[in-house]
């Protein structure tokens, strides 16, 4: 994993867990698999605990690891490090994707509410004003009350968040191609294709894995389907939206923006989404923060007892999944 990250990464209780079921050098952390330390390490390997940051496994690597049997990614997606000769070597994987996944759709949830309150607006009217205000009378349709939250993509974090969102009194549609209209009443939700949740949505939160076929997923035409004053929501990849389509829009104030992710990651000192009234914006932090780091460590170390206990992963990663996963 990168460098400084196990110390914010695996706690005291974790690492006592972590050196109680494996032999385990916890000073030994790399995030570069040609360096001697590595290779003797590799020599002898059965598990691999990774995270952010780990170099690719590819047939170099897995040559220099001949009893490799598992790796246990302690964060998201694997595609970045799991590469096609681990799948041809027959280890197993497994993700802490799902712990990763609670903190991002809470930080959802708390978007959606705060967006059918309309808190950015009363923001700065509040401000401007500073004097008593017939605020029911300027804000008479405002609130969560029957409003339609739109969730693009019944992934991991989608459902989460439908999950979440079930006991407010709101109406939740949902739009995911892999998903029938039997599973979305289950999940909560009615199935709608995208056109008709954009347009019928208050909220549009979107969820999808980042694929060729999600590439500006919600373009200028579809944002054009928003009613006059819904919100967006990202917190999956900047790469899902048409970015210059929804600055437009934001520019104009007819739509309002919570954007945990951007393209490029970092934007351009002189982008108008740092300073918009209508939008609200994150470097990447709906993920685990802080922490809820910890959490993702700690299902790294549940699945290190299962694998030692002889028992399947929990959580496991299979190679089909791979092509219309995050």
């Amino acid at each position: 994993m990168e460098r400084g990250l196990a110390e914010r990464l695996i706690d005291r209780e974790t690492l006592g867990r972590l050196t109680e079921l494996a032999d385990l050098d916890p000073q030994l952390v790399v995030d570069d698999f040609t360096t001697p330390a590595a290779l003797a390490a590799l020599a002898e390997a059965e598990v691999i605990v990774s995270s952010w940051g780990c170099p690719p496994l590819d047939e170099t690597v897995l040559a220099a690891a001949p009893r490799l049997r598992a790796v246990i990614h302690a964060a998201g997606s694997v595609k970045h490090h799991i590469t096609e000769a681990c799948w041809q070597r027959g280890l197993e994987v497994t993700s802490a994707a799902w712990a990763n996944a609670l903190p991002v759709a809470e930080y959802t949830v708390a978007a959606v509410l705060l967006a059918n309150k309309q808190l950015l607006r009363i923001r700065e009217d509040y401000r401007a004003r500073r004097t008593r205000h017939d605020w029911q009378d300027a804000y008479a349709t405002t609130g969560n009350y029957r409003r339609t939250v739109g969730v693009v993509g019944a992934s991991r974090i989608g459902r989460r968040v439908l999950e979440l969102l079930r006991p407010y009194d709101l109406e939740l549609l949902l739009h995911d191609p892999y998903v029938t209209a039997e599973e979305a009443r289950e999940l909560g939700a009615r199935s709608v294709e995208l056109d008709e949740l954009c347009a019928a949505s208050d909220v549009v939160t979107v969820h999808a894995p980042e694929l060729p076929a999600t590439h500006h997923l919600i373009d200028a035409r579809r944002l054009a389907l928003m009613p006059d004053g819904a919100t967006l929501v990202n917190t999956s990849r900047g790469s899902l939206l048409d970015q210059d389509a929804l600055v437009a829009e934001l520019v104009t104030g007819r739509l309002n923006a919570v954007l945990d992710v951007t393209v490029p990651e970092v934007l351009p000192a002189d982008s108008p989404l740092y300073e918009l009234p209508n939008v609200v914006l994150t470097p990447h932090v709906a993920g685990s923060l802080g922490g809820e780091l910890h959490r993702m460590a700690a299902a790294a170390a549940d699945e290190l007892a299962r694998f030692a206990a002889g028992l399947p992963f929990a959580h496991p990663v299979l190679p089909q999944d791979i092509a219309r996963s995050a």
